[in-house]
């Protein structure tokens, strides 16, 4: 996993790579919460461009992260997913609160993300 600060739209970037499930969910839990406290970001956006699978464990990390941001006024973003793992996004319900995008450059867009 890696997380990068967006400074320009208070954006933290949550790239991870391989599976997002049970074993891997906690880890990348922690690590988002701690770097939204640690830089102050609202929004966050995860790149699923590597995700090679994902299961329920991932759909409770982004609606955790959904909750925590969405109280601080921000918006959550996942872009590059699969089409396997877009399907479990559709079906979870997630899809009809936050963005989903082929990239970054949209999902920014589609979001409505401010420059602050």
């Amino acid at each position: 996993m890696e997380l990068m600060l967006m400074g320009r739209y208070r954006l933290l970037i949550i790239k991870i790579f391989g599976e997002l499930d049970q074993h891997k969910a906690s880890s990348v839990r922690e690590n988002a919460d701690r770097e939204l406290g640690r830089t102050g970001a609202v929004n966050v956006a995860f790149n699923f461009e590597n995700v090679t699978f994902m299961d329920s464990s991932g759909i409770g990390v982004i609606m955790g992260r959904y909750k925590t941001v969405t109280a601080l006024g921000g918006k959550v973003i996942i872009y590059g997913a699969s089409d396997a793992v877009n399907r479990l996004i559709e079906m979870s319900g997630i899809k009809s609160i936050v963005t989903v995008a082929d990239n970054l450059e949209n999902g920014v867009k589609e979001a409505g993300i401010d420059v602050q």
